[in-house]
């Protein structure tokens, strides 16, 4: 499949390391950036769930995959400098909220320390190196206002994966400040999103994938809160903001130290019972009170309405999101489908995803999607 001409193309040739790359988010991109023409190197300690969207598209062939536990020290401060990467995508964490009630320990251990030992690898390095750190929406102290959040406000959080994720932002931010501002050679960012969906997602505890498990079997799936209102946005969303600030940052972009949000249109922000109703139009419901029930149970504490205002990318980097509403339950219930059914091949499918994503962006004529007006030299 031919590939468009992006802003992107300063990745190819480049040594990329992903912590977390068996992941959901993780595995998108190491596929995308495969196809930008990075070589892509990996660090996990496992692969998180079964399936799984790494071994789905059979993506220890395509990079080098190293189980190791970013807690570690010693070991990532050794494949760091092995691997001596042109740009680093900081993924690995404990990502599951009902999880870190049962471990909130490991959630902070992963989460935190984790990120820690990442900085601290990587102050040591003496190539040109690029780091994003990718945290969570989460991170902003929610008081429950309507408004987006901004950068600037407050961070936070009343349950252990809301704090932990503040935590994060404050020690990548303590590191920036006492550290990596005074190296030429590092430069950095953090980046917030949230209610990511996409195909390749079989995290417990996340309505789609719940969804997509039990509809698989033609069997209603467990709601806890149909009415909910979230801020819907397809994978591949906040991951082109994340390969934007880092391409910007290569590229002499004055952005070093900056955090930015990456979230959907305000007309993406949807219930869940809307989001399954038009989900459900590939699986045969005749009636969306067929396709769910509800129980009014919380195994734990989730927060109302939480949005992010997006436009300090918007205004620095002139990112924009691509996927209109229609076209993000497309790519995310046709992904599914097709895995399911097995109606077609499903890495070729998920690499024409990706095609059509940076189409639709070129054809919208945003700017990541432009190449000619960057320059790509290093």
């Amino acid at each position: 499949m031919a590939q468009l001409n992006t802003k992107f193309e300063i990745f190819s040739g480049k040594s990329v390391l992903i912590t977390g790359h068996t992941g959901f988010k993780g595995s998108w991109l190491s596929l995308w950036l495969n196809q930008l023409g990075a070589k892509v190197y990996g660090i996990s300690r496992d692969i998180p769930t079964q399936p799984a969207m790494f071994e789905v598209l059979e993506l220890e062939k395509e990079l080098e995959h190293i189980l190791l536990d970013v807690k570690d020290l010693s070991s990532l401060k050794s494949e760091i400098k092995r691997i001596c990467p042109d740009f680093i995508f900081h993924m690995a964490a404990q990502a599951i909220v009902s999880s870190s009630y049962s471990d909130p320990l490991e959630t902070f251990q992963t989460n935190a320390i984790g990120t820690g030992n990442v900085l601290e690898a990587i102050r040591s390095l003496e190539n040109k190196c690029i780091a994003i750190f990718i945290t969570s929406d989460k991170c902003y102290e929610n008081v429950e206002w309507v408004w987006g959040y901004k950068e600037t406000d407050m961070l936070g959080g009343k349950d252990i994966y809301s704090a932990s994720k503040a935590a994060v932002e404050i020690i990548v931010n303590s590191y920036y400040h006492s550290f990596i501002k005074h190296l030429p050679n590092i430069k950095m960012a953090s980046v917030r999103a949230g209610n990511v969906i996409g195909g390749g997602d079989w995290a417990p505890d996340r309505i789609v994938p719940d969804c997509m498990r039990s509809w698989s079997q033609t069997e209603k799936v467990e709601l806890r809160n149909p009415g909910a209102i979230r801020p819907w946005q397809h994978v591949l969303e906040p991951l082109s903001g994340y390969l934007n600030v880092a391409a910007e940052l290569w590229n002499g972009g004055e952005f070093n130290g900056e955090s930015y949000n990456f979230g959907p249109p305000t007309e993406n922000s949807i219930t869940v019972m809307e989001l399954l109703g038009r989900l459900n139009k590939s699986w045969g419901f005749e009636n969306i009170n067929d396709a769910f029930f509800e129980t009014g149970e919380f195994k734990f504490s989730e927060a109302g309405l939480l949005k992010l205002n997006c436009d300090k990318a918007m205004f620095d980097l002139k990112w924009q999101p691509t996927l209109n509403l229609e076209e993000l339950i497309d790519f995310t219930g046709d992904w599914y489908y097709i895995f399911y059914n097995k109606t077609e091949d499903i890495i070729r499918f998920t690499k024409q995803q990706i095609s059509d994503y940076e189409k639709i962006a070129s054809d919208k004529k945003i700017k990541w999607s432009i190449s000619d007006e960057f320059s790509l030299s290093d």
